[in-house]
């Protein structure tokens, strides 16, 4: 059995069948189905079932596909650390984000890292945290800075900060002065424009509402952190949002509270068992000795 081998039956099973499959290899489909046969002998099972007309894994090549997929990722990663150089003279660091995370401090952590390594080039994403566990359990991530609820049993959380959301208006809102903690009751009578329900941070929101038994008038949703913040600054609608983008340059001011404002730990999250490059254990550390409470 060669990588060649696993490399093939992967393609065939990410790519539904083997006419796809040898057009994103660029191979013959004759080649590709010969490879794909030879690997069957060598394991003694049928891999797949052609007897419909999409190519669908069998029990058993479904069992060896997920298992072609992690030597794979373990093979890649091993290579990187072939090249990892200890003092970080050069390397690269492959970071995400979620987007609430993006706004506020992906700039000031960019800008402390580079001063510290400025010969290590940095790949950054902004993705959802679905995305992340996905490039982080696929080795096409190095390290990223989310939330702490992870899914994944193959991604490891570590607490990092907690991070507090806030309530914020801009200068068209005629509570942009006020100095008073807002009431539930008056909380209740704002009307806000909030991020969609697919991102973690309207979960947050919503179940703060819900513990302060308000009823919220959400006017506007969106599902662009950078689109609700232009919606903020030039309408008289509030929103909640993590405290440090309320700042005078984006002309968003927050708005006291009565009570505890919703908190959530924010981590940083790697995949369990992986190689870490000396630029990504750079970045932990810079982080961690950092933190943003």
């Amino acid at each position: 059995m060669l990588l060649r081998h696993l490399r093939y039956l992967l393609a065939v099973a990410d790519n539904g069948g083997f006419t796809r499959a040898a057009e994103a290899l660029h191979v013959s489909q004759p080649t590709l189905s010969q490879q794909i046969r030879q690997l069957e002998e060598t394991l003694g099972v049928s891999l797949f079932d052609r007897t419909s007309r999409t190519v669908k894994p069998t029990d058993a090549g479904q069992a060896y596909i997920e298992c072609a997929r992690r030597v794979l990722v373990e093979l890649e990663a091993g290579k990187r650390a072939l090249h990892d150089v200890k003092d970080l003279s050069r390397g690269t660091l492959r970071l995400a984000m979620t987007p609430t995370f993006m706004a506020y401090l992906v700039g000031p952590l960019v800008r402390d890292y580079a001063a510290r390594y400025p010969n290590i080039h940095l790949e950054i994403f902004e993705l959802s945290m679905d995305d992340i566990e996905v490039g982080l359990a696929g080795d096409s991530l190095d390290i990223a800075i989310a939330f702490d609820q992870v899914r994944n049993a193959e991604i490891e959380s570590l607490p990092a900060f907690t991070e507090t959301l806030a309530l914020m208006v801009g200068r068209a809102h005629p509570l942009y002065e006020r100095e008073e903690a807002l009431t539930s009751e008056e909380v209740a009578q704002l009307q806000f424009a909030l991020l969609t329900p697919g991102f973690v941070t309207r979960t947050c929101i919503d179940e703060y509402f819900a513990q302060a038994q308000i009823t919220p008038k959400v006017a506007i949703e969106v599902n662009s952190v950078n689109t609700l913040l232009e919606v903020i600054r030039h309408t008289a609608i509030a929103t909640i949002l993590p405290e440090p983008i309320a700042t005078g340059e984006r002309a968003l001011r927050k708005i006291p509270l009565v009570g505890q404002a919703p908190r959530r730990g924010a981590a940083l999250l790697r995949r369990k068992n992986n190689y870490h490059s000396a630029a990504s254990l750079a970045f932990l550390e810079l982080v961690l000795d950092n933190p943003l409470s």
